[in-house]
């Protein structure tokens, strides 16, 4: 008997299979690039086209895969020494299970250093923070806000402790404290929106730290209060803009500074 040969073809979704699914849950991330750009969103989680992982992305991902490493040894009260922080960051930067990465010329030796830098800068100026436990780490959650009209919000919490929602992102330039609260608002909101739905409490309040990627490799924290009662209507009401989008469904470009480094400028080009 041929199995293979029996087995049911596998049947991909169709596009407004996917825009359905979509409507049913939000992220932060999926908000704030719905908003930025439609048409980036449609080619991105409609059409999901596929695009090699950016040198800063790849940075990123292994600058966070140390830190959730070592705060989860951290929660597990089992600290990690320096040297196996920097046999996570070998491995994790060795990682292309989400595909290759695309690299110019005697890049990948430059930002492999300078992402351990800003790791071991990170980990020593932070080091009391190694006796102490934190409340959760790379904790996945959702929060149903149907009863809003809203869809199901979801989303990974890098980290809390002592009630404070922490937030960790690398940069390449030093965060101005006037507007980097503003700017990430949508995940701050979202993230406290998520934290008092699965505890019944009020974050104590909130940081970004921010990894900066300069010559002498700094770090930023930027202390940002509870989500406030304007905070959560502008969330509102930005979900509920997401949703009327996706079911027109209006994905259209929105051209800008922000264009020079997107991945999808030549399909963008060709729209109409």
């Amino acid at each position: 008997m041929n199995t293979l040969a029996e087995a049911p073809p596998t049947q991909e979704l169709s596009e407004q299979d996917i825009i359905r699914a979509l409507q049913d849950t939000v992220s932060a991330s999926r908000l704030s690039l719905f908003l930025q750009c439609r048409l980036k969103f449609y080619f991105r989680y409609v059409l999901k086209l596929p695009k090699p992982k950016t040198a800063s992305l790849h940075l990123g991902s292994a600058v966070h895969a140390v830190l959730k490493a070592w705060n989860k040894a951290r929660w597990l009260q089992q600290p990690l020494s320096l040297k196996e922080v920097h046999e996570t960051y070998q491995q994790a930067w060795a990682d292309t299970t989400e595909g290759p990465v695309q690299w110019e010329p005697g890049e990948e030796e430059d930002d492999k250093t300078t992402g351990w830098r800003l790791c071991d800068t990170y980990i020593r100026q932070n080091a009391a923070m190694a006796l102490t436990k934190p409340d959760a780490v790379e904790v996945s959650i959702d929060a149903d806000l149907a009863h809003h009209g809203l869809p199901r919000l979801i989303g990974i919490l890098d980290l809390v402790q002592h009630g404070s929602i922490i937030d960790y992102k690398t940069s390449a330039s030093t965060p101005n404290p006037g507007t980097v609260g503003h700017l990430h608002e949508i995940q701050t909101s979202s993230y406290a929106i998520l934290y008092r739905y699965n505890t019944d409490q009020q974050e104590t309040g909130m940081q970004l730290h921010h990894l900066v990627k300069l010559k002498n490799p700094k770090v930023c924290i930027t202390d940002l209060p509870p989500m406030s009662q304007s905070q959560q209507t502008r969330l509102f009401r930005q979900m509920e803009a997401y949703l009327d989008g996706l079911q027109r469904p209006d994905f259209i470009p929105s051209p800008g500074m922000q264009c020079s480094s997107c991945e999808f400028v030549n399909e963008c080009r060709r729209w109409h």
